[in-house]
């Protein structure tokens, strides 16, 4: 899966937003390849189509500063964030990760382990504000062509899915963050065949159903006293 949910550690993607002003607000989107919009245009990732969203909405936010890569789970983001320059407090935090924890045969409790340690991290990063932090549930890569020569077939990995997503929303309520559903999204027939060449992951139309997901959620936390 080097195209699509393999490792890949050679490089490190890291980008800040180039619209930075005192007034803006300030959006840290931690994840893996659905963060950086493997194969899509930056202007198509769903963070950065946040940003122009919330500004619609008149929202002062500048462009996303990204941790992430195609391939990372959440120990690799968890030590790319330790080489990272970061610059907090952030006014908001989001997090999508777990695909590929699921992906290379991982446990659902293993993942909550190591899930409710970068809660609490993003929730520093957030200025300890828990309000400010987003949990978005991993879209189901088992609906996607990609998967058709998977032998674990697209039912049982959907069911796993849904585990690891069911503690990403345990463990979100639990640390008082966030936590947004756009698996449905990625299920429903009409955006199965918004996906990029690689077969896996979603074109900017797909990111944009996401977004107007997650923008309800943003905005409720950034203007919560």
């Amino acid at each position: 899966m080097r195209a699509a949910l393999g490792i890949c550690m050679s490089g490190l993607m890291v980008t800040a937003g180039c619209t930075t002003t005192e007034n803006n607000l300030r959006h840290l989107a931690l994840g893996d390849s659905y963060t950086i919009g493997e194969g899509v245009p930056e202007t198509a990732r769903w963070p950065n189509q946040l940003a122009a969203q919330l500004r619609a909405d008149g929202i002062s936010i500048g462009e996303p500063t990204l941790i992430a890569h195609t391939g990372w789970t959440i120990a690799e983001l968890d030590i790319a964030m330790d080489a990272a320059a970061l610059d907090p407090p952030y006014d908001l935090v989001t997090l999508l990760i777990g695909v590929n924890d699921q992906y290379r045969g991982g446990e659902p409790e293993e993942f909550r382990t190591s899930l409710r340690a970068l809660l609490a991290r993003a929730i520093t990063l957030a200025g300890a504000r828990p309000e400010r932090v987003l949990l978005v549930s991993t879209p189901d890569w088992g609906v996607a062509a990609f998967a058709e020569h998977d032998a674990r077939g697209a039912s049982a990995i959907g069911q796993a899915i849904d585990a690891f997503n069911e503690v990403a929303r345990d463990e979100s309520r639990r640390a008082g963050a966030g936590f947004v559903d756009i698996t449905a999204v990625s299920r429903e027939p009409r955006h199965r065949a918004q996906l990029v060449a690689d077969g896996l992951h979603p074109d900017g139309e797909q990111y944009r159903a996401w977004t107007l997901r997650i923008a309800p959620a943003a905005r409720a936390a950034l203007v919560r006293e």
